[in-house]
């Protein structure tokens, strides 16, 4: 067989390879077969595939990623490489080049990379301070017209806490753009404050009246002393808070005393709030020092994966920044944070179900159509000729099969160049 080309309309994959937790079995990876029909997973087919093992996953679901970001670091890399170099470099970007006309192409890049990847959903950070969310709304509504069919999206606005109003101010307004947008959900980054808890307060009480869900940036920080997470859960169990709740990053956990960080945890999960870990931007940015300081960075920045799942709390993994000060890599590719989440978190040697961190739990923490190898399940379907987890994380599958609705899909990426004319502004 072609790896690069399978036969067109109704077909049976034979001998694949799946995670069993994808298809309701106990174990690792099992053996099987997957039939396609109308777009659809359906039962056997006449025309018959041996895939010799290739391993077969359902299309990814990207929770955590900020598209209008993406690609700046050209024109605005980071200085030193540090979180305030980031913070301070895309302000500045944003003030002086946030247009539609700068926003819809990288993003629609961004979006492209998706998809050639094997993605069908994507949960976007939007910055929206403003008058930046008057620019960048109404461009977040066109792209998810647009990709509707191809890629599901939804959108979060971003801002400080500092920068938190209740209706009558700024922030009112933006709570009023998400209202408006398919899927919108109400975002906000945590940091300690004086009136911290009563600025979540006033967050969670906007959220609930506009029947929105919540998305917080949390404690991206190795500085141990700071727990707001702490505050969302009592705070979402205090108010009764009847949305999904998100947490990302939670990096100041790994600083922290065990005892502490494990009652935290046992408060999320009571809480019944969702996690998602962003490890290969955390790796970048935690525990970097000055340029010119000759130390190695100790901690991986990671957050507490392994002891969130023994709560049952649910745990993702996403892309995050994408070639951006807050981190210069990345193509949105899921199949690269699926290894990179593996080898930076040791999600090997542990339980065999961590595939679903990212499929089945992002799409339930966004409230995303589950990604589904079920029969009667759309045939959107990633295929790599990986036979084994050492196999698919040994390479970047570049040669990978993308189908969609049944169909396979051109996999070009876009040409960096497209953006050149971007980068000289």
């Amino acid at each position: 067989m072609d790896f690069t080309q399978l036969p067109h309309g109704d077909v049976t994959l034979t001998n694949v390879t799946v995670p069993a937790c994808l298809i309701g079995q106990e174990g690792d990876l099992v053996r099987t077969d997957i039939s396609i029909s109308g777009g659809r997973i359906a039962g056997p087919q006449p025309i018959a595939v041996d895939m010799k093992g290739a391993m077969v996953f359902p299309a990814f679901v990207d929770m955590h990623t900020h598209l209008d970001k993406g690609h700046i670091w050209p024109r605005s890399p980071n200085p030193d490489g540090s979180f305030m170099g980031a913070l301070t470099t895309v302000r500045a970007d944003s003030s002086a080049r946030w247009s539609a006309a700068d926003l819809r192409p990288r993003m629609d890049f961004s979006l492209r990379c998706a998809h050639a990847h094997g993605t069908r959903a994507i949960r976007t950070h939007l910055d929206s301070i403003a008058p930046q969310d008057d620019i960048t709304w109404p461009v977040f509504r066109e792209l998810q017209a647009e990709w509707a069919g191809r890629i599901a999206l939804q959108a979060v606005c971003l801002i400080g806490c500092d920068k938190w109003t209740d209706d009558s101010g700024a922030f009112g307004h933006t709570a009023d753009l998400v209202a408006e947008t398919k899927g919108g959900v109400l975002g906000m980054v945590t940091y300690p404050m004086d009136d911290l808890r009563d600025r979540i307060r006033g967050f969670f009480a906007q959220a609930e009246a506009r029947g929105l869900d919540a998305d917080f940036h949390v404690d991206e920080t190795m500085d141990a002393s700071v727990e707001t997470l702490r505050d969302i859960a009592e705070l979402k169990m205090e108010t009764g808070f009847s949305g999904r709740v998100v947490v990302g990053h939670c990096c100041s956990l790994s600083a922290q005393d065990e005892g502490r960080a494990m009652d935290t945890l046992d408060m999320v999960a009571k809480a019944g709030i969702d996690v998602v870990s962003l490890p290969m931007c955390n790796l970048y940015l935690q525990d970097r020092t000055p340029q010119g300081t000759a130390r190695t960075p100790r901690r991986r920045g990671i957050t507490l994966v392994h002891e969130m799942r023994a709560r049952g709390i649910r745990v993702s993994f996403a892309s995050d920044n994408t070639r951006d000060p807050f981190y210069a890599y990345g193509d949105m590719d899921m199949l690269e944070v699926m290894r990179e989440a593996t080898r930076i978190g040791h999600l090997d040697h542990s339980r065999s179900d961590w595939t679903t961190s990212f499929l089945t739990d992002p799409a339930a923490s966004c409230g995303f159509e589950a990604p589904s190898l079920a029969e009667g399940a759309p045939a959107d379907l990633v295929i790599v000729k990986a036979r084994s987890w050492t196999e698919l994380f040994a390479r970047p599958q570049a040669d990978r099969i993308v189908l969609r609705r049944g169909e396979q899909i051109d996999r070009r990426l876009p040409d960096y160049a497209e953006l050149d004319e971007l980068m000289r502004t």
